[in-house]
């Protein structure tokens, strides 16, 4: 059965992932299956050109990962909205208020959150967010013009809103910017190929796939050369100062996945993993005296394959979060 968690989260991807036959999960409460959601294609990328911006209305639950101006106007009172909004692992996302008209004495509002949050649980974690979680939330109802912009600190951002009035709304532009060094990542797909650096900066940073998963790690390079372990009560690299844990979990937030292993060396070749969990994280802890460096690949785990690789491989794990 699936868990509470996929349900969450899969529907979020469903827009990316629904025509190439990747979906699993679907839980929307406000679609109508005569209403298909707009999925956002390459090819729909591709077709609008730089001088077009590309329009449409927004749905109480909705989601985007490409650039334009949006619309939601209420056709009655909508009490539990929210929109995602992620880009590629390079991009940060700029989201501007160009027009609002809600009633924010009546009990309406509209906040942005600087990453994602379900049911309680966040990405980035709290752990690996450089502002705290009270500075992640903009308020419009109390900061007005002063917050009209808002550019994320990594590929996801969402907007919470509730808008009483029926024919009360908002219109916001969303672009996307070049990140150089890309920290905290959701996946919008099951496989690929990732290089994260984390140049000489004392910070944590997670690469999060929602998805069971085989995750092979080609290349790592850090400050010092330690051992590589599995995560046992006793040992571990968190001594080290950098090294790369494997999280595996059933939610959203890395601080309360189980870990899996622990990476501390520097190393050309292969060690592979297969993680049966919900939800796979790569996390990469760096003191800030190093230049660290990790390349890693991916793809999604057929839950009914029989066999374990055998070659550098590390035997399969899922946990519940903890």
């Amino acid at each position: 059965m699936p868990s509470a968690f996929q349900f969450q989260c899969h529907f979020i991807l469903i827009f990316l992932a629904a025509s190439k036959g990747e979906t699993r999960y679907l839980e929307v409460r406000d679609a109508h299956e005569d209403e298909p959601f707009l999925l956002l294609s390459e090819d729909l990328k591709r077709e609008l050109s730089a001088g077009q911006i590309y329009r449409r209305s927004l749905r109480c639950i909705d989601m985007l990962s490409i650039e334009g101006q949006f619309t939601f106007t209420a056709q009655q009172p909508e009490l539990h909205c929210a929109i995602f909004f992620i880009g590629d692992p390079d991009e940060l996302i700029t989201i501007d208020y160009d027009f609002v008209n809600i009633n924010c004495q009546g009990g309406d509002f509209l906040k942005v959150f600087d990453g994602w949050i379900l049911k309680g649980q966040k990405f980035p974690s709290s752990l690996d967010h450089p502002l705290p979680t009270s500075q992640r939330y903009i308020d419009f109802c109390e900061s007005g013009n002063i917050h009209r912009s808002f550019r994320s600190s990594q590929n996801v951002a969402m907007i919470f809103f509730r808008i009483h009035q029926p024919g009360n709304g908002f219109t916001i532009t969303v672009k996307k910017n070049a990140n150089l060094f890309p920290c905290n990542v959701i996946s919008q797909t099951p496989s690929g190929r990732f290089t994260m650096v984390v140049p000489q900066q004392h910070r944590n940073c997670s690469f999060s796939i929602i998805y069971p998963v085989v995750i092979k790690i080609t290349e790592l390079i850090l400050g010092h050369s330690n051992g590589l372990y599995l995560k046992k009560p006793s040992a571990g690299c968190a001594g080290a100062g950098d090294f790369v844990e494997l999280l595996g979990g059933t939610g959203l937030d890395p601080s309360r996945m189980f870990p899996l292993a622990d990476l501390c060396h520097s190393f050309h070749g292969s060690a592979q993993m297969k993680i049966g969990c919900d939800n796979t994280v790569l996390r990469m802890v760096s003191s800030g005296k190093h230049i660290n460096r990790v390349t890693f690949e991916y793809h999604q785990l057929d839950l009914q394959q029989a066999e374990n690789r055998k070659e550098n491989s590390i035997e399969e794990f899922c946990f519940p979060s903890i």
